[in-house]
């Protein structure tokens, strides 16, 4: 197996690196986690002019015809940009769930929408028990008069608050194996019912609670099969921790970039403090978690994108990357000394995302527990 990237991806990488740099500063970055909004529109559009939102749907409903694998090369580059905005929402959580389990006309009426950057998309999921299994769904959706009706609260929607269309994960039925009943339904945003709480988050992500209170859904908003939808969430939940992953492996390549470049130029008892050994073994540290944190994610969507089995991997790259994300903004803390530590240096927000990526679709401890499984234990 070959995990360098192909031609066409190093292209991307490339392209996408130039244009973050442009139109994603770390200024702008900065602003916009101080606003409202959170995101910038302008920008929005002009990633879609980019094709990134369609990279990984087939030509047909308006995509790239690109890979997995080609998306977590473009979400290493948001992760190394901290690109803010709903694009992990609707793409990865939203495009790839309707790509996967929706009907034809589900994805004939959406992907387009998604693809040109005129629809955002949010996944509802995540409840009050704030765990990623199937016993913790307990949103109910009835059905009556042709439809259904949902009533539950989620949390930690991420960019529900500006969502055309959630997707929320409910109950529809009761059995001894709590992923039997479990169905995935679109709900309008704006449909009477619904209501956005934003919450504070160490990210500053835009996430929200989500209350559905009587909520209509007519039966054409069914994703998939009515009580069977708990493996289409098992298959997101897979993709969405590789792509967070890869968004965490881009943040922490930036985190060294930036740290190794100061060793370099901070001039200390008359000399870089490069040249001193403990500063030296403190980035080849930082370089053997990128390093191992990019194989075990590359592997890890090269097997999604193949279709092979890779829950074993997806826990590994978890496992390892929200971690190692962590070890390399610590050293670099350690590195940049009292200014690193400063709200005015860069360093504190890829330190907070690295701290939510660790939490974000299970801990290492979770992940670790899915590879104990997979070892017979």
């Amino acid at each position: 197996m070959d995990f360098g990237l192909s031609e066409e991806q190093e292209m991307l990488r490339t392209s996408a690196r130039e244009f973050l740099q442009k139109e994603c500063p770390r200024q702008l970055v900065r602003q916009l986690e101080e606003s409202e909004e959170g995101h910038s529109p302008d920008l929005w559009h002009k990633m879609a002019g980019q094709g990134w939102m369609g990279l990984a749907f087939p030509e047909q409903y308006g995509g790239g015809g690109g890979t997995f694998l080609d998306l977590t090369v473009l979400l290493e580059e948001m992760g190394y940009s901290m690109l803010p905005g709903p694009f992990f929402s609707t793409v990865v959580l939203g495009g790839l769930t309707i790509l996967a389990a929706g009907s034809e006309e589900q994805k004939k009426a959406l992907l387009p929408e998604v693809a040109g950057g005129n629809a955002v998309l949010a996944l509802a999921l995540t409840e009050p028990a704030g765990r990623y299994d199937a016993e913790s769904v307990v949103t109910r959706a009835v059905r009556d008069d042709g439809g259904y009706v949902i009533n539950g609260t989620k949390l930690f929607a991420r960019d529900a608050g500006i969502a055309d269309i959630i997707i929320c994960v409910a109950r529809t039925g009761d059995s001894k194996n709590p992923e039997e009943g479990i169905t995935l339904f679109l709900v309008d945003a704006g449909s009477p019912g619904i209501r956005c709480t934003p919450l504070g988050t160490l990210a500053r992500d835009r996430q929200c609670e989500v209350v559905f209170d009587n909520v209509r859904v007519p039966e054409t908003g069914v994703v998939g099969t009515v009580d069977r939808g708990w493996p289409s969430v098992a298959d997101l939940l897979q993709r969405a921790t590789v792509a967070k992953c890869a968004e965490m492996v881009g943040g922490a390549q930036a985190v060294l970039d930036m740290t190794v470049a100061y060793a370099r130029e901070r001039v200390q008892f008359g000399r870089p403090i490069g040249s001193f050994q403990a500063i030296q073994h403190y980035c080849a540290d930082m370089v053997t978690d990128v390093s191992g944190s990019r194989f075990v994610t590359n592997k890890a969507a090269w097997k999604l994108s193949e279709g092979l089995p890779a829950a074993a991997d997806v826990a590994v790259a978890k496992a390892w990357t929200g971690d190692a994300y962590g070890r390399v903004t610590l050293l670099s803390h350690q590195i940049f000394g009292a200014i690193g530590f400063t709200m005015d240096h860069d360093i504190h927000m890829y330190y907070r995302r690295a701290r939510a990526g660790q939490a974000a679709f299970g801990d290492a401890d979770h992940h670790r527990s899915i590879l104990a499984q997979a070892l017979g234990f």
